[in-house]
């Protein structure tokens, strides 16, 4: 069984940076998809970035390419994800999650994860 915590959210002005953390316990991810989702009240949980257990490989949702970055470090078994040029349009609950399964360009779909942080909340003022 995994265990993850997700932090690092807060109130930023737009245009600032956050950069969230996803500690796991109970197993090492170094063979994990990681993935960051997020979800406002009202509206689908989406997926904003994942990173591959695989090779490395990394993917994002358009409306956060050139802005994030994600990365982990498995020493640490922490995955990362950096936030720049924040918009108000970011504001949401962020939750990081990890597959089994790595689901390459399918790697948004939340089924194919099996565990869940518990959710860290990013509110950027306009």
């Amino acid at each position: 069984e995994v265990q993850l915590v997700d932090s690092g959210g807060g109130l930023v002005q737009a245009g600032g940076s956050l950069r969230l953390s996803c500690v796991g316990s109970g197993r090492s991810l170094d063979d994990y998809a990681i993935a960051w989702f997020r979800q406002v009240p009202g509206k689908e949980r989406e997926g904003v970035s994942a990173i591959s257990g695989r090779d490395g490989s990394t993917y994002y949702a358009d409306f956060v390419k050139d802005r994030f970055t994600i990365s982990r470090d498995n020493a640490k078994n922490t995955a990362y994800l950096q936030m720049n040029s924040l918009r108000f349009e970011d504001t949401a609950t962020y939750y990081c999650a990890a597959a089994e399964v790595d689901g390459g360009t399918a790697w948004a779909t939340r089924v194919l994860y099996d565990f869940w942080g518990q959710g860290t909340q990013v509110t950027v003022s306009s």
